[in-house]
C-alpha cells in the first residue's frame, strides 16, 4: 500500500489511538509495522483475533497480560554465554509467568465452553517451562533481587550478615550512649568505606582507639571505627564477600538454565506481543463502538451507517455507501462545505482499517473489499483561488494513479478537474473517469461541474450522489444522497441572506431553461427522498416496536414452555412416588387378607373385608377444587347429615347415615348390617319413593360367587383391560390361587395387551397359555400371589 494514501487519510492517527492500550514493547513493534494487507488469510486472521479479544473482554475480562520489558538484548547475551544480572533475569521471568497465565486463562475459557477462532490456538503455541519458571520465581523478586530461597548457602550467609550487623550495632550503641556521648559530634552510627563508624570530635580522636576512615569538611569531626568494632566489621565484610560470591554463582546457574530455551523464550515474547496487539485492537473497537466487517472477494463494498473514526461518534453523521455491485463509479456533486471530502476520507480510511484487521466504525453487516492499492487525490485546502501549481500537483497525482490503477484498485478523487477553466476541467474530469473505469478500478469522485451530473446519469455502472443541504436553515446536513445529483442552491441562499429579489430574478433569467429545469428536478427529488425517509423512519419505528414485542412474546412463550415442562416433570415424579407408595400399601393389605384367609381356614369376615376396602380407598388422594360460588354450593349440598341416603362406594350399596362416629367416619345402616365407613367412601344420593321401598341386601364376599374364569371375547381393548383389573381384585379377595382369562385368538391384539398387563401386575405370580383342550392360545391361566 502506497505511503501517500496512508498520510492523506491519516492512517497513523488510528495507530496512535490504538497505541494507548498497549503494554508490551513487542505489541508496540507490531503496531508500528502495521499496514493494510491485500492477503485474504492475513486479513481474516487479524479480524478473528480482534473478535476473539473483544469476545473475551465482553464475557470475562481483559487478557491477564502485565507490562513487559523487551528481552531481546538479554536473549542475545544468553546466546553468547553471558551471565545475566538479577533485573535481566526478572524480565525473562515475567515473560515466562505471563505465558503461563495466558495459557491457563485460555484453558479455563475452553472449560467454560467459550468458542474462539484464533487466539486459543495461539495460546497453545506458548512454551511455559513450568519447572524453570518455578525456580526463577522462587529465586528472584520482581526487581531482580535474589531471595533467601535462592539457595541454602545464601540464606545462611545473609543470616550471618544480619546477626553480625546486629552485634556490631549493639557494640557501637554502647559507645555512643552515657558518658561517652560528650566525646562525639553526634550520638549516631554511620558508614564510611562500607564499615560502621562513629563521629568523634577532633580533640578526642584517641579516646576510642581504632581506625580513622574520614573527616568532616571542617575537620572538627573524625569518622572513627572503634577498636572494639574492627573485628566485627572485618567479619561483616567477609560475610558480604561470601554473599556476593554466592549471588554470582546463583545468577550463573540461572543463566545457564535459561540458555537452552532461547528460541522458546523469543517465541513466547513474540506471541505475547500478538496477544497485546489483539487486546489493544479490541479495546479500541469498544471505544469507538466498531463492528466486524465482512470481506468480499469480488470487492463489493457496503458501508452501513458508517462514520469517520476520528470524529466524535456522538456528533458524526452516519451514511450508507454501496460500491462495486450495481455501479462502479460514484460522482458526488454539490456546493463546498457539504461534507464531500469527509465522505471520501471516511470510505478510504475504513477500507484501510478493515484490510489491517481492525474493526470499522459502521453498523453490523457492513462489507469491505480487498484492494491492492487505494489511491487518494484529496486536497484539504478547498479555495476558489486555486493556483496553477495546485492544478499541476493534482494532475501529477492523477497521472501516477492512472498508470498503476487496475481492477484491484480503489480510487478517491476530490474536486476532480478543479483549478483550471471550467469547460476544460469538466472535459478532463470526464476523460479521466472514463480511463479509470476502463482499468476496472472502483471510483468515488467529487466535483462542482454540472456536466458530470449528466455524465453519471448516462454512463453505465456510474451513479450520481450529493450531500444533502437544508434550504430552510441554509445549513448542510452532511447526509449522502445516492442517486440524487447535487445542486448549488445559490439563488435560494442569496435570497435568504438578503439579496434583493429583482437581482435574484434577473440571475434566474440569465440561466438556461434547461439548467432551471434540472435544478427543479433535483429539488423535487430531494423533497421526495426526504418524504420517503420520513415514512421509512416511521415504518422502522413500528417495525422496531413489533420486533421488541415479538421478542418478548417469544421469550415469554419459551419461558412458559420451560415452566410447563418442569411442572409436568415434577408432577410425574410426584405421581410416580404416590403410585409406588399406594401400590406398596395395597400389596400389604392384600397380603394381610391372604394371611387372614390362610389362618382362619375359611372365608374372611365381612367387617375385615370392609376394613381392608376402606384402607384401599383411603389411598385415593383428594383434589382441591377451585373456590367459586357454584362449587361451594355443590359442596354444601354434598355435606353429610344424619338420616341422609348415601351410596357406600366400596360395595356399590345404598344405605342410611345413622350418626357421625369420628372426625371423618360415619355409622351406616346397610340393610340389617351396621358398619363404620370412612367419609371419603360415602356419596350422598337422592332415593326416589319407588326405590325407597326396595330393601337393600348385602352379601358377604364369602357368599358372593366369583367365577374362576373370565370370558373377554367380543370385548373392546380398553374395556377388556378394565375388566381384567377388577376381576383379579375380586379373585384375590375370594382367595383364588389360579384363574383363567379367555380372550380368544383373533388378531392377537387383546392377548398381547393382556400379556403386557399381567407382566406389570405385582399381584400376578405367573401366567401361561391354557392347554390345548382348555382353549390353547385363546386363553391364559394366571397364578396369583
Amino acid at each position: 500500500m502506497n505511503q501517500k494514501v496512508l498520510q492523506t487519510l491519516e492512517y497513523d492517527k488510528i495507530k496512535q489511538q490504538i497505541a494507548r492500550y498497549l503494554v508490551t514493547p513487542r505489541g508496540q513493534q507490531i503496531l508500528a509495522q502495521l499496514t493494510p494487507s491485500a492477503d485474504m488469510a492475513v486479513i481474516q486472521t487479524g479480524l478473528a483475533r480482534t473478535k476473539d479479544a473483544l469476545d473475551v473482554w465482553r464475557l470475562k475480562t481483559d487478557l491477564p497480560l502485565p507490562k513487559l520489558s523487551d528481552i531481546g538484548s538479554q536473549l542475545k547475551r544468553l546466546k553468547i554465554g553471558a551471565v545475566l544480572n538479577g533485573k535481566e533475569l526478572a524480565a525473562i521471568t515475567k515473560v515466562l509467568r505471563a505465558a503461563g497465565r495466558i495459557q491457563r486463562f485460555f484453558e479455563q475459557l475452553a472449560e467454560d465452553e467459550i468458542t474462539l477462532q484464533s487466539l486459543d490456538q495461539l495460546a497453545q503455541q506458548l512454551e511455559t517451562l513450568p519447572a524453570l519458571t518455578k525456580t526463577l520465581l522462587r529465586s528472584l523478586e520482581s526487581d531482580g533481587h535474589l531471595t533467601d530461597d535462592a539457595s541454602t548457602k545464601l540464606a545462611a550467609v545473609r543470616r550471618s550478615i544480619r546477626q553480625t550487623e546486629l552485634h556490631l550495632r549493639s557494640q557501637l550503641n554502647s559507645l555512643i550512649r552515657g558518658k561517652n556521648a560528650k566525646y562525639l559530634s553526634e550520638p549516631v552510627i554511620t558508614i564510611r568505606d562500607d564499615r560502621y563508624v562513629i563521629p568523634v570530635k577532633q580533640e578526642y580522636r584517641t579516646h576510642f582507639g581504632g581506625v580513622v576512615h574520614d573527616q568532616s569538611a571542617s575537620g572538627q569531626t573524625l569518622f572513627i571505627e572503634p577498636a572494639v568494632a574492627v573485628e566485627l566489621n572485618n567479619r561483616l565484610k567477609e560475610h558480604q564477600a561470601n554473599e556476593r560470591e554466592e549471588t554470582r554463582r546463583i545468577l550463573r546457574e540461572l543463566s545457564a538454565a535459561l540458555a537452552p530455551y532461547i528460541t522458546e523464550l523469543a517465541e513466547n515474547y513474540r506471541i505475547l506481543g500478538e496477544f497485546d496487539f489483539a487486546s489493544a485492537k479490541a479495546r479500541y473497537a469498544m471505544q469507538i463502538k466498531a463492528t466486524e466487517p465482512k470481506i468480499s472477494a469480488d470487492n463489493q463494498l457496503y458501508l452501513r451507517q458508517a462514520w469517520h473514526p476520528l470524529l466524535d461518534q456522538h456528533q458524526a453523521v452516519r451514511n450508507d455507501l454501496l460500491l462495486g455491485k450495481d455501479y462502479q463509479t460514484i460522482v458526488i456533486t454539490g456546493p463546498n462545505t457539504g461534507g464531500k471530502t469527509i465522505t471520501l476520507k471516511t470510505l478510504g480510511l475504513i477500507q484501510l482499517m478493515g484490510q489491517s484487521g481492525l474493526f470499522i466504525p459502521a453498523y453490523e453487516g457492513s462489507r469491505l473489499g480487498i484492494f491492492n492499492e487505494v489511491f487518494a487525490d484529496i486536497g484539504d485546502e478547498q479555495s476558489i483561488e486555486q493556483s496553477l501549481s495546485t492544478f499541476s500537483s493534482h494532475m501529477t497525482n492523477i497521472v501516477n494513479l492512472l498508470k498503476k490503477s487496475n481492477q484491484h484498485s480503489l480510487v478517491l478523487l476530490d474536486e476532480l478537474g478543479a483549478g483550471t477553466d471550467p469547460q476544460e476541467g469538466a472535459a478532463l474530469a470526464i476523460a479521466i473517469l472514463d480511463a479509470l473505469a476502463a482499468s476496472g478500478a472502483e471510483i468515488v469522485a467529487t466535483t462542482h461541474y454540472p456536466e458530470l451530473k449528466a455524465y453519471a446519469y448516462e454512463r453505465p455502472g456510474t451513479i450520481n450522489a450529493s450531500m444533502e443541504f437544508n434550504s430552510q436553515t441554509l445549513q448542510p446536513t452532511y447526509r449522502l444522497l445516492v442517486g440524487v445529483p447535487g445542486q448549488s442552491n445559490a439563488f435560494e441562499i442569496s435570497q435568504r441572506l438578503g439579496l434583493p429579489a429583482d437581482i435574484v430574478t434577473a440571475a434566474r433569467n440569465l440561466t438556461s431553461q434547461q439548467d432551471q429545469d434540472l435544478n427543479q428536478m433535483i429539488q423535487d427529488l430531494v423533497q421526495k427522498r426526504q418524504q420517503a425517509e420520513e415514512e421509512k423512519r416511521q415504518l422502522q419505528e413500528h417495525l422496531d416496536e413489533a420486533t421488541v414485542l415479538h421478542q418478548e412474546l417469544s421469550q415469554n412463550f419459551d419461558k412458559f414452555n420451560q415452566q410447563r415442562e418442569q411442572l409436568l416433570q415434577q408432577a410425574k415424579t410426584k405421581a410416580n412416588l404416590l403410585v409406588d407408595e399406594a401400590t406398596q400399601k395395597a400389596a400389604q393389605i392384600i397380603d394381610q387378607l391372604r394371611q387372614l384367609r390362610l389362618s382362619a381356614g375359611q372365608g374372611v369376615k365381612e367387617d375385615q373385608l370392609i376394613s381392608a376396602k376402606t384402607k384401599l380407598d383411603q389411598l385415593h388422594q383428594p383434589v382441591a377444587l377451585p373456590q367459586n360460588r357454584v362449587l361451594r354450593r355443590v359442596k354444601r349440598d354434598q355435606q353429610l347429615r344424619s338420616g341422609d341416603d348415601v351410596m357406600v362406594k366400596p360395595y356399590d350399596q345404598a344405605g342410611v347415615l345413622l350418626e357421625k362416629t369420628g372426625n371423618h367416619q360415619w355409622e351406616v345402616q346397610l340393610g340389617s348390617l351396621k358398619m363404620r365407613v370412612a367419609e371419603d367412601n360415602l356419596e350422598k344420593i337422592k332415593v326416589t319413593p319407588q326405590a325407597s321401598k326396595i330393601r337393600s341386601s348385602f352379601k358377604s364376599t364369602s357368599q358372593a360367587h366369583v367365577s374362576t374364569t373370565l370370558d373377554l371375547r367380543g370385548e373392546r381393548y380398553e374395556a377388556a383391560l378394565t375388566r381384567v383389573d377388577r376381576y383379579l381384585d375380586a379373585a384375590l379377595l375370594a382367595g383364588y390361587g389360579s384363574v383363567t382369562i379367555v380372550h380368544g385368538k383373533g388378531t392377537g391384539a387383546l392377548r398381547s395387551g393382556i400379556t403386557k398387563y399381567l407382566q406389570q401386575n405385582r399381584r400376578v405370580k405367573s401366567f401361561k397359555a391354557a392347554p390345548a383342550n382348555a382353549g390353547g392360545s385363546g386363553a391364559t391361566i394366571v397364578e396369583l400371589k
